[in-house]
């Protein structure tokens, strides 16, 4: 009964998401509690949830103040030459913008933190997004699987958590992978070509004369937003015809609103990126903002000290220096209020769905269900299909759940295959690009906030992409032996 409850729980929530029925806030509380009452859980599903809930209350802080440290720094500008520098490099193709996205969140994602590749490429990239009249979910889709692939680094997280549940090196999981780690990356420029593609054919269909030739797509000159206010890039790029992207851009700049974002003017992050005359402007702290950014981002690379709290420290700095004033501290406070309550009440309504599961045992009753149905005759085969398991499992619960619940039982009876700890825990890393997407991944709902994409819109163009890239990495595995098939 429990092992039903779990799934079709798993599967009404999917449903309402996708299919927008419900908000991710709404269907993360309501539906966990009406399937928890179902599985017996009686008035104690109120503290199902509050433990629950604490666990995850450090991580609602620090993606409370990391919005508010970093929509600070862009309000006043510090990323404003980075923005300038891509569009010079990238020029106006939405191919080389999306590629771009990838190799950026790539990169940032070295430093293993979800949440801080999200923040830093959605504020780099998401200007240009609405720049170029581009879909934000092409950006939440390409950073969510460039992140995803890249987090079975070492320090990323899940890697060791395998290597600590069946008590072997590190080292022996993860430097057997780096072959289905490149081709998982590869797999993903693919992707992001792809969609780069689909999204310069969505741009040129309503007119294709006019954006085209605006659109420089030799890598010339790209337009930028102050250009555009004074008239000489336009002059330039589109021989005197306004396409409706430099429309756009002019609608932007004079505060008439903006593509995917709100224009209501309430100062949202994508807003104040682009308009180069906001107030909020402090071009001679640049290097001040510039040299306190570095610092907590070598902080955090450290692990010295708490994240929340390095956060809450930064945030508190910039905000005093930036704004000396108590009603301008106010006031850039409360322009990123709609960021923080978005993805705060997502990851405490995730507190219900994470409570019921466990507190009611569906995990444990769906794992043991899982493994109990495995036919004798594919035990060989135990790290392939622990591989893909691994897709579905870390998505509908945490890693700590699947790695030190689901994986030394599966491993345990690999065992008896001549299958070792180190093949099950290779096989169990695959599914992470898959797991990223998942609505109890914090740093995915940030990056969905931050980009302001419904979770459906991005579950829809990113879960069959992110199972192929894990699919991928799951072959290649078996093909260079760091997978084995047992006896």
């Amino acid at each position: 009964m429990l092992v039903l409850l779990g799934f079709a729980m798993i599967a009404v929530f999917m449903v309402l998401i996708m299919t927008k029925k419900m908000t991710p806030v709404l269907a993360l509380i309501l539906v966990p509690t009406i399937f928890g009452l179902f599985a017996g859980a009686g008035l104690g599903i109120g503290d199902m949830v509050m433990t629950s809930m604490k666990s995850m209350t450090s991580t609602a802080a620090l993606l409370m103040f990391a919005i508010i440290y970093f929509g600070t720094m862009i309000d006043v500008g510090l990323f404003d030459p980075l923005v300038r520098f891509i569009l010079r490099k990238l020029g106006n193709d939405p191919a080389k913008v999306v590629l771009g996205t990838a190799v950026l969140a790539m990169a940032v994602s070295l430093d293993g933190d979800g949440s801080t590749t999200f923040i830093l490429t959605t504020a780099a990239m998401l200007p240009v997004y609405l720049r170029l009249k581009m879909s934000p979910v092409v950006l939440t889709c390409v950073a969510g699987l460039a992140n995803g692939t890249m987090n079975i680094l070492p320090w990323g997280g899940p890697t060791a958590r395998a290597a600590s549940a069946l008590k072997i090196n590190v080292s022996d999981v993860f430097v057997p992978m780096v072959p289905g780690l490149l081709a998982g990356l590869v797999v993903v420029l693919v992707f992001s070509w792809g969609l780069g593609l689909m999204e310069r054919k969505r741009l040129m269909v309503a007119e294709p004369e006019r954006w085209g030739a605006a659109a420089s797509y030799d890598g010339g000159t790209a337009l930028d937003v102050a250009d555009v206010k004074n008239g000489s890039a336009l002059s330039k790029a589109s021989g005197g015809r306004i396409g409706t992207r430099t429309a756009l851009l002019q609608k932007i700049t004079t505060g008439g609103g903006s593509a995917g974002g709100s224009s209501d003017g309430s100062g949202t992050l994508a807003e104040t990126a682009l308009d180069p005359t906001r107030e909020t402007l402090r071009p001679k702290l640049i290097w001040f903002n510039f040299a306190l950014t570095l610092a907590i981002m070598v902080l955090l690379v450290m692990d010295v000290l708490p994240l929340p709290y390095i956060f809450m420290v930064g945030a508190g700095i910039a905000l005093l220096v930036n704004f000396p004033h108590v009603k301008d501290q106010a006031k850039a406070l409360v322009a990123h209020g709609q960021s923080i309550v978005a993805v705060v009440s997502m990851v405490m309504a995730a507190a219900v769905l994470t409570g019921v599961l466990n507190g009611t045992g569906m995990v444990k009753a769906m794992s043991e269900w899982l493994v109990a149905i495995i036919p004798s005759s594919m035990g060989p085969f135990m790290a392939i299909i622990t591989g893909l398991l691994s897709i579905p499992m870390t998505f509908f619960m945490s890693n700590d759940a699947f790695y030190f619940g689901v994986l030394p039982i599966l491993s345990e009876t690999a065992g008896h295959y001549g299958l070792s700890a180190a093949d099950m825990a290779r096989a169990s890393i695959t599914g992470q690009p898959f797991h990223m997407q998942s609505p109890l991944v914090p740093a995915i709902l940030l990056l969905v906030s931050l980009a302001k994409v419904e979770l459906g819109d991005h579950h829809k163009k990113v879960l069959w992409r992110a199972a192929v890239v894990s699919l991928v990495m799951l072959v290649v595995g078996v093909l260079t032996g760091a997978i084995g098939i047992g006896h």
